[in-house]
């Protein structure tokens, strides 16, 4: 998929320097489904990845597509970093769009599901396939469970059209009555029920049948139709636009979360941007849905075999199949942390006053960062408590300190960010929790949303002295991703740190003016600025025939000025060495362009979420890290951190973390300078060398001696 050519809505050749965004993300999502590919992996784990990019495509639709028709449904111009206008950019959207559909499917019917029988599961999808016991069973199922949930809602010149749901399976049943005289064809919508599991499980022997249930309602159908004739029965799903943004308002409160609430609402009935039907399906029923929705032909993808590959995670995590499950390693000791095995009494706050404490996630456990909270809340020193909040776990322990701590009389101040996408509905209740509990809560900032990942306590010692306690993370506070991300966090007393983070908190909870931060970078601002700045630095000393040299390890890279700062650095001599899990929207390896630029992707068993930016600084290095991206959003719509790393040992760790992730060789990918990834093998004799493995083994002497340049 090269297009630093394209041809624009007008027909005339666009050349450009950068990489579609939309386009590069679909690159990532094949990087994805190149695990389930793995012939190495278990069963389990390749259908596991299956289901990942099933509900990244989900997600893409519902933002990406969703933002481009918001685009072309309200006629206002978009020009894609591949030059081309709304238009003729979809077209070219959704033909990479089908084929990745086609793909993923024929990973699944190809590869993974010839290795079902040999692992004691199937899917059925014939009645013939069960024997008379099972089919009772089956019909019985449907009798008692299903068939009551079942509504069947039809479209005719009586009936107005039926809302379906999103992304819930429904069925389209074409009918006629030929009994009456002029009787037209109708059409009936009937969805099927979220809350039963999506397979009907059935042991036989030493094998599980999954019987989807999509299945079982298709073999009984009939019984939802008397006295008329099925022309069709069609199964299909719709995808609708899930892009919103909240409207700028003085009133930041109620109202706020009021329009929070509203918004969530109409994605239920958001323009239509994706139908999933399988083949042969009515084509008289599809110019219905087609003529309701205001779609095309382009957005129907055709699936002629399961349906939403996100039901997948029912058969990866059925007990039956536990210990064949991808176990991660035990979390080991930060190298920065001594704490002597079995220590019950070790104090945390303590320990901080004389040590900074990288962690590095899951590697290191984040029961550290929970310990420091709840040791807050019951501390009788500490008064107070200021916390940023992105994400939460559903059962969050970080949300019952903060109410411990507000219990125990101290002062808490939390900044929720209630439109964390999807993850509104649950936001708003934990934030809600904590006002109740008399904790300080501010729904958002204005039009920006809070992304930044930090946390300040403030303790008063026997000696009446304040010590105040940081955490700033590149992680949400979310103990369950923590098991899952990696991600950075530094736990610091440093006054510096202190400092600086307590006038961020005042500027992003009241009305405080930024002033000159001595160990942050921060956004909306400074962040674009100061980035480049650094970047800048670099290209001088090359200039100049001094030592130079950038690492840059991130999930996203879209930012033009960026890139062209990037850029203008390699052409200057700077070498580069970018790390970009996701979209990439700079174009590495270009003669005359970027031929010092590096650019290499890590998708595996981790989700890398870390953010790290090195600048070699003459062999000084800074190394910042925290929340933000290389994107636009980050820099112009977010509220955004980086730290500074001061401390020796910890900066060191964050060299070394990205040290392995530059030598990969088991999860990395390359990306060419024709835009195409290439999968990183070790060859003969080269140790291998697999970053989701080999930091639960650092060696505290070896990370002292890395250096990047």
């Amino acid at each position: 998929m090269v297009i630093k050519d394209s041809i624009n809505a007008k027909g005339t050749q666009v050349s450009t320097n950068y990489i579609s965004r939309d386009l590069s993300w679909i690159k990532f999502n094949y990087r994805v489904l190149d695990q389930s590919k793995n012939e190495q992996r278990n069963i389990f784990d390749r259908l596991k990845f299956l289901a990942i990019t099933s509900s990244n495509l989900d997600e893409f639709f519902q933002i990406r597509v969703g933002s481009l028709y918001n685009y072309l449904d309200y006629d206002r111009e978009r020009i894609d970093y591949s030059g081309l206008r709304e238009i003729a950019f979809k077209k070219v959207l959704f033909q990479e769009l089908q084929d990745f559909c086609k793909d993923q499917l024929a990973v699944f019917t190809d590869q993974l599901k010839p290795e079902f029988e040999k692992n004691d599961f199937t899917i059925v999808s014939k009645e013939d396939e069960l024997s008379k016991e099972e089919n009772e069973t089956v019909k019985t199922y449907f009798k008692k469970t299903i068939f009551p949930m079942l509504t069947p809602m039809t479209y005719d010149n009586h009936h107005s059209f039926p809302i379906m749901m999103n992304k819930l399976l429904v069925f389209g049943v074409v009918t006629i009555n030929r009994n009456i005289i002029g009787e037209q064809r109708r059409l009936t919508l009937i969805q099927l029920p979220t809350n039963i599991p999506r397979f009907f499980e059935i042991e036989r022997d030493d094998k599980i049948l999954f019987i989807p249930i999509q299945e079982i309602v298709r073999w009984n159908i009939f019984k939802l139709f008397r006295n008329v004739e099925i022309l069709s029965v069609n199964l299909f799903r719709i995808t609708r636009n899930g892009d919103f943004s909240v409207e700028e308002s003085d009133d930041i409160d109620e109202a706020f979360i009021d329009e929070i609430k509203k918004k969530i609402k109409t994605r239920k009935t958001a323009r239509v941007v994706r139908i999933e039907v399988e083949e042969h399906y009515s084509s008289w029923m599809m110019k219905i849905l087609l003529g309701r929705y205001h779609i095309d032909e382009s957005n129907i993808f055709i699936t002629p075999t399961l349906m939403d590959f996100t039901c997948l995670w029912q058969i990866v995590n059925h007990p039956e199949f536990k210990n064949y499950q991808n176990k991660l390693s035990p979390p080991v000791q930060p190298l920065a942390l001594a704490v002597p095995t079995g220590d019950e009494s070790f104090n945390l706050l303590k320990y901080l006053q004389k040590n900074d404490v990288l962690l590095h996630h899951p590697f290191n456990d984040f029961k550290y960062v929970l310990e420091l909270l709840e040791q807050a809340a019951e501390d009788s020193g500490v008064l107070a408590i200021k916390i940023t909040i992105y994400r939460l776990a559903k059962h969050s322990r970080i949300t019952n300190a903060l109410l411990k701590a507000a219990e125990n009389g101290k002062h808490v101040s939390v900044l929720f960010e209630v439109t964390a996408r999807f993850d509104e509905e649950n936001n708003i209740k934990e934030a809600q929790r904590l006002q109740k509990a008399g904790c300080f809560v501010i729904y958002g900032f204005n039009k920006y949303k809070t992304h930044t990942k930090l946390m300040l306590i403030v303790r008063k010692n026997s000696n009446e002295s304040i010590t105040r306690y940081v955490h700033m993370s590149s992680g949400n506070y979310n103990e369950d991703t923590a098991r899952l991300y990696t991600d950075i966090s530094l736990l610091s007393t440093n006054e510096v740190y202190a400092q600086d983070i307590s006038e961020f908190f005042n500027v992003i909870t009241g009305h405080s003016e930024p002033g000159d931060y001595q160990n942050i970078i921060t956004a909306p601002g400074d962040m674009r600025r100061k980035l480049i700045e650094l970047i800048d630095h670099e290209a001088e000393n090359a200039r100049n025939g001094k030592s130079s040299g950038i690492v840059i390890k991130i999930n996203s890279l879209q930012d033009k000025d960026a890139i062209d700062a990037l850029y203008v650095a390699s052409q200057a001599g700077v070498p580069i060495k970018l790390i970009v899990r996701g979209m990439c929207c700079l174009r590495p390896g270009k003669e005359g362009l970027s031929e010092n630029i590096s650019v290499r992707s890590i998708v595996g068993d981790l989700l890398e979420h870390n953010r790290l930016y090195y600048f070699h600084n003459e062999g000084d290095p800074k190394v910042y890290g925290g929340s933000a991206d290389m994107m636009v959003r980050s820099f112009d719509r977010r509220i955004e951190s980086l730290f500074l790393i001061e401390d020796k040992l910890s900066k060191q760790i964050a060299l070394e973390i990205l040290n392995l992730n530059l030598l990969d060789n088991v999860n990395s990918y390359t990306l060419t300078s024709d835009d195409v990834y290439v999968k990183n093998i070790p060859t003969q004799g080269e140790p291998i060398v697999n970053v989701h493995k080999d930091f639960y083994y650092l060696d505290k002497k070896k990370v002292l001696k890395v250096k990047l340049f």
